[in-house]
């Protein structure tokens, strides 16, 4: 199963359009399947004094508000329509996550198959009810969130008239950049078992290895924030990858996909070769003559693997031997 591999944008373009298809650009260079921005109205979606989460305060302190750094990250309608062009020209799918319900109306018009429902909205009724009953396929991630949670919001979802095989729920950490010692990977296999869903991993951690291990658990969908430099100013840029880690995670997850083969255990093409010089055969332990039988003293097992194998010992075992046999020589009987 090919692993989709979303390169998750969101507002490390810092506003600007030349910066959003520079990351279009390295996430299509990467060989990511989609790449990910994020479509809000800041006015709808937050009050205009509310406080900025910790990891926000890293580049522009508590002096402005989550309200007013929004304002500055948002896309108008017309650059989605140019990104949404662009990526189509580069031959890497536009995707979107909508932050209010205008957002999500005009993704809708905008043409979106895709919807992808962060995980602040998880509790979010009206919302949820609002994505629900488009009958798109919907990503929709986890962070904050315990089973009942994910449980009822799944409801909201398929009630409203989605199908639950067009749902894949993500496994998630609302922490940016997530200790590792809180990532808690098995919790994604949880969830899989728990609803009978498609699961996947959006990871907020430093590095690759924790996406590349749950691409190895089973994930079907990694979600992963890049940016074009970690230092540039902005709420998600120090929890990001850089274009060239980005194309290593890629290029380790589709290694890891090949490397989980069919689940059918047979010997590989490639080990055949191997199989007669690391197997052995029984063989003569000392020189024997024609017409002696074949004992526990006379035959032992030695590599290669061309005569007969030691798992037909027994059958061996009080022959007579047809011929002299020099010692190290197969035995035939």
């Amino acid at each position: 199963m090919r692993t989709f591999i979303i390169a998750e944008a969101g507002v490390n373009h810092n506003g600007d359009i030349h910066t959003a298809k520079r990351l279009i650009d390295a996430a299509a260079h990467s060989g990511a399947d989609a790449v990910k921005f994020q479509t809000f109205d800041a006015k709808s979606l937050v009050c205009q004094h509310a406080p900025k989460a910790e990891y926000q305060t890293h580049d522009s302190g508590q002096a402005e508000s989550q309200f007013e750094m929004l304002q500055k990250l948002q896309l108008d309608s017309e650059v989605h329509k140019e990104l949404l062009d662009y990526c189509g020209d580069k031959g890497i799918l536009f995707m979107s996550t909508a932050f209010d319900l205008g957002s999500i109306d005009f993704l809708q018009k905008l043409g979106l198959e895709l919807f992808k429902i962060p995980s602040g909205e998880i509790t979010n009724l009206p919302y949820l009810r609002k994505i629900g009953g488009l009958g798109k396929k919907i990503i929709v991630s986890t962070g904050m969130a315990d089973l009942g949670e994910i449980e009822a919001a799944l409801r909201v979802l398929t009630d409203a008239g989605t199908r639950k095989k067009d749902i894949t729920v993500l496994h998630c950490s609302t922490e940016y950049p997530t200790p590792v010692e809180d990532v808690n990977l098995k919790a994604m296999l949880t969830i899989r078992d728990a609803f009978k869903v498609r699961i996947g991993y959006s990871d907020h951690t430093i590095g690759i290895e924790v996406a590349v291990a749950a691409v190895a658990m089973g994930a079907a969908v990694i979600e992963k924030h890049f940016t074009l430099d970690i230092n540039m100013p902005g709420p998600d840029h120090r929890a990001s990858l850089e274009p060239d880690e980005l194309a290593a995670m890629i290029k380790a997850i589709r290694n890891i996909e090949r490397a989980l083969g069919s689940g059918i255990k047979i010997p590989s093409p490639s080990e055949l070769k191997n199989k007669a010089t690391a197997r052995k055969s029984i063989v003569a332990s000392r020189n024997i003559h024609k017409g002696e039988i074949l004992t526990e003293e006379t035959i032992t097992s030695k590599r290669p693997g061309t005569g007969i194998s030691p798992m037909e010992w027994d059958r061996v075992l009080g022959n007579v031997a047809l011929k002299d046999f020099e010692a190290d020589a197969l035995i035939e009987i």
